[in-house]
């Protein structure tokens, strides 16, 4: 499992290992892997062009080292020092005497047009807010440039522990980061801005619980429900599917195909378009008596393209099996209904479902989702899945925010969605918690979604169906 640490936490363990190393050894170390990582990027350092964008704290003497080593293999190194009375005295000389030069600010954008490699240490992790004037201007000037950027631990103006962008802030090809994932790198908009991640290991013993987590292969295999002999399709369970409407009957129908494809040994479902459901999907149990009449199930998927059918909405939040809330369900369930439930609930809102359910602007979302994820688990007493470029998993009890690494943008597609949610639905009813069935759902799906779309075009239909190869893709890794 991929895990990732707030700035506190990392500085805590910082400063635990520099006590007991000699003055200097951490950034050493960290510097070694920045070139390395730079070198790789390069292929050939001699002869090349590297400008180093130096702030004042830590990153800008990881950078002044990095580059240090780089000059003694032959690059032509420059130090842009944004503040040069600040700049880290001990890379500055170490540069220096490794045949480096340095220069201000004020027309370096030639430099840095000129480079074939940049190096980004002008804010380090405890950065706030967007860059400074000059710092913003070589950054514009860097996004243009043909050069390689690469980002110290993150690209500066990016918050560390949030992913938000509050600003102008570096684009890089290539993050560098140390000891350990910063929140800031897993989650859009920051991501975006932080190319391919490279972790080096700089030594730091950090404690058991992460601020983030991203599921991979191997967590995921050992989740997911697997039949023993003894089973049957009611000990593999039953999921419940309340879903649809006559202007909707195609929500229903891809909410039964991702159900079918998550695992439970069988599918209820319970709304208006049984006739569409059953000639798609005949091993479908069907019921015209609503969820509370329909026959025992092990967990509900309520609300996509429900409409205005709050009825079904309050019969499936009053059952005592966990349950899943999407779409139309979300607008539809009371609040106090679903804070007052004892079984686990697991609501799957996009950006602007959730903006609606916590009374804010989409672009308030967007722009800090793990914030919106974890107020609207802790209003609703529930699990809450934000989709979204980065799907996020954050549990009311407070524990590590779940973030998905899998997915392509062919996924932003209609319906994708109410597959999500049966495939997420069905392996609820197998047992699954609603942390594990909401991240290791998510993770199916997006996984799914890249074998279906191949890089084109892509159906929600396409992705239901290719499940299964990412279901074996898995446990066969």
């Amino acid at each position: 499992m991929r895990t990732a640490y707030s700035v506190e936490t990392v500085r805590a363990a910082e400063q635990e290992l520099m006590a007991r190393l000699p003055e200097g050894a951490l950034m050493q170390r960290a510097a070694a892997g920045l070139a390395a990582a730079c070198a790789d990027l390069l292929g050939r350092v001699y002869g090349r062009r590297v400008v180093l964008l130096v702030g004042s704290g830590d990153n800008g003497g990881d950078a002044l080292y990095a580059g240090a080593r780089l000059a003694r293999r032959g690059a032509g190194v420059t130090a842009v020092l944004l503040a040069p009375e600040r700049a880290h005295i001990g890379g500055l000389a170490a540069l220096r005497r490794a045949g480096g030069r340095t220069a201000a600010p004020a027309g370096a954008e030639e430099l840095v047009e000129r480079a074939d490699l940049l190096l980004d240490g002008i804010v380090g992790i405890g950065g706030k807010g967007g860059l400074r004037p000059d710092a913003a201007r070589l950054a514009e000037v860097a996004e243009r440039s043909r050069a390689a950027v690469v980002a110290v631990d993150l690209p500066s103006g990016v918050d560390a522990d949030t992913g938000e962008v509050r600003g102008a802030a570096v684009r890089a090809d290539l993050t560098v980061t140390f000891g350990t994932h910063k929140p800031g790198l897993l989650i859009d908009p920051a991501r975006e801005y932080a190319g391919s991640v490279r972790l080096v290991d700089i030594g730091l013993a950090l404690p058991e619980k992460a601020e983030l987590e991203a599921l991979q292969h191997a967590d995921v295999a050992r989740l997911l429900p697997v039949p023993t002999g003894e089973s049957d399709k009611y000990r593999r369970g039953v999921v419940g599917i309340a879903a649809g409407s006559a202007r909707y009957p195609g929500a229903a129908v891809l909410a039964v195909y991702g159900a079918l494809r998550g695992g439970a040994g069988a599918v209820r479902y319970v709304g208006p378009a049984a006739d569409a459901v059953i000639a798609r999907f005949p091993e479908t149990l069907v019921s015209d008596r609503g969820p509370k009449h329909a026959g025992r199930v092990q967990a509900w998927v309520v609300g996509p393209g429900a409409g205005e059918d709050a009825s079904a909405v309050g019969e499936v939040l009053a059952s005592d099996v966990p349950v899943l809330i999407d779409a139309d369900g979300l607008r539809l369930a009371d609040r106090d209904a679903v804070r007052a439930r004892t079984a686990p609930t697991l609501m799957t809102p996009h950006a602007g479902e959730a903006a609606a359910l916590l009374g804010v602007p989409r672009e308030e979302v967007e722009g800090a989702r793990l914030a919106s994820a974890r107020e609207l688990a802790g209003r609703y007493d529930a699990t809450v899945l934000l989709k979204g470029s980065t799907t996020l998993v954050a549990d009311a009890a407070g524990g590590a925010v779940r973030v998905n690494p899998t997915g392509t943008a062919w996924l932003a597609t209609a319906g994708s969605g109410d597959v999500l949610s049966g495939l997420a639905g069905s392996l609820l009813a197998s047992g699954l918690s609603a942390p594990d069935a909401g991240s290791v759902g998510a993770y199916l799906h997006g996984l799914a979604g890249r074998f279906a779309a191949d890089g084109a075009p892509v159906g929600a239909h396409d992705v239901a169906e290719a499940v299964p190869a990412a279901w074996r893709d898995v446990t066969d890794a």
